[in-house]
């Protein structure tokens, strides 16, 4: 008896895991930020420019799309042990051999095992432990979210202490060890299975909402893609860009730095009270109220460059685009078979991670024709409209479908 009903939905088991969870999201997500901190050392020792040393920060992101879509199919059939197994397998191999790795080629391409680790942590986590929740799913789901942007809190402050004594190969052969005897140890806490009953009932909850919403799974899904890639694209060009952009102006990267982290301390916050109002409200509106906001920052953008101006928009825009993809997990729950939430939610969380990655580099080709970053803002601006479009859409429609109070 005491094991059924810990292993029910809002449970004291289930906060436990929660913690357990974002403990290894935390610790998964070094991949996503090592490659940054150490792109100026590899830069140098390699001798070759920027965009050569470059490569293995898009390595990984190839890596980190693969590891959403693959290990979170895994965790449908399997459970989340044997992908968080794999993870901390991918990150202590992927760390340990590109530490040891005699060039720039082989350096790069073992990123991608640091990206299918860090991957696992991020979507298939998401997707396990809104298993456990019902009436906290939301807040479950963006907690576990925020453990990436907790990763980028935590692990370069880490990593500049030790590479001025180790320098980055010791660094990252420091990274793989933590990696492995911390990540393996966890993951066999989390072999509890949800109930088949809590199962079922989710699947037909998902099943009435999706009939009532008139589109079919597949028909959803892609259009949580497209939304997914599209909202990214625009959030890329502040979070990829921001830096270089202080720096033409005149202000000092520094500056730009200090907007970045910003931007990362307050999308914590937001992830979180995204998750509380979704709780409420639902994950549609809640995703629909921050489309419309992350818009409303890229236009201030457009309009405002001074020093004080862009710190002001960098938080506006840090406190309102954190929500955004986490909400794409919950309609995933809302709406979609609850036994392929972990191939359904890696699929769209990839979409956001190519979304990024091609926002990033659009951008970077838009300044170098126009010599400015006016048009690439606009060009968020219009990714952001087709991105409000979809959900706006999936938003009254899901209204329609609720009955109406006598």
């Amino acid at each position: 008896m005491i094991a059924n009903s810990a292993s029910r939905p809002d449970s004291s088991y289930a906060w436990l895991r929660l913690v357990l969870a974002l403990g290894i999201s935390t610790i998964a997500g070094v991949g996503m930020w090592a490659v940054v901190v150490v792109l100026p050392d590899i830069q140098s020792e390699f001798g070759v420019a920027r965009g050569a040393a470059s490569l293995p920060y898009t390595v990984m992101m190839l890596g980190f799309a693969f590891g959403t879509i693959v290990l979170g199919q895994m965790s449908d059939r399997t459970g989340i042990v044997v992908p968080i197994i794999i993870a901390g397998v991918s990150l202590g191999l992927g760390f340990g051999l590109a530490a040891l790795a005699p060039s720039l080629l082989m350096v790069s391409l073992l990123h991608f095992l640091v990206g299918m680790g860090s991957g696992a942590g991020f979507a298939p986590m998401m997707a396990d432990i809104s298993h456990w929740f019902v009436k906290r799913r939301g807040v479950a789901v963006v907690i576990i979210a925020s453990g990436n942007y907790l990763a980028g809190s935590i692990w370069p402050l880490f990593m500049n202490q030790l590479m001025p004594s180790q320098g980055w190969r010791g660094t990252y052969l420091a990274i793989a060890a933590i990696c492995v005897v911390t990540i393996l140890p966890l993951a066999f806490l989390m072999r509890r299975r949800p109930e088949k009953t809590a199962l079922d009932a989710a699947t037909e909850a998902a099943a009435a909402a999706q009939a009532d919403l008139g589109l079919s799974p597949r028909a959803l899904q892609m259009l949580l893609v497209v939304a997914a890639f599209s909202c990214c694209v625009a959030m890329s060009m502040p979070q990829v860009h921001i830096v270089a952009y202080c720096g033409d102006l005149g202000y000092g990267v520094a500056r730009g730095a200090e907007m970045l982290s910003l931007m990362l301390f307050l999308g914590i916050a937001s992830r979180i009270g995204s998750g509380f109002l979704a709780d409420r409200i639902g994950g549609a509106a809640t995703l629909l109220i921050g489309s419309i906001m992350q818009g409303v920052a890229l236009v201030l953008y457009l309009f405002f460059n001074g020093l004080a101006s862009l710190y002001i928009i960098s938080g506006i825009f840090g406190l309102f685009q954190g929500g955004i993809v986490p909400m794409y997990a919950v309609i995933c729950r809302e709406f979609l078979p609850a036994r392929e939430a972990g191939s359904r939610i890696g699929l769209v969380m990839a979409s956001t991670i190519i979304g990024m990655a091609f926002g990033g580099y659009v951008s970077g080709l838009i300044f170098d024709a126009t010599n400015s970053y006016r048009l690439a803002f606009l060009n968020g601006v219009i990714w952001n409209g087709l991105n409000l479009l979809v959900v706006a859409w999936l938003f009254l429609k899901r209204q329609k479908a609720m009955p109406q109070p006598a």
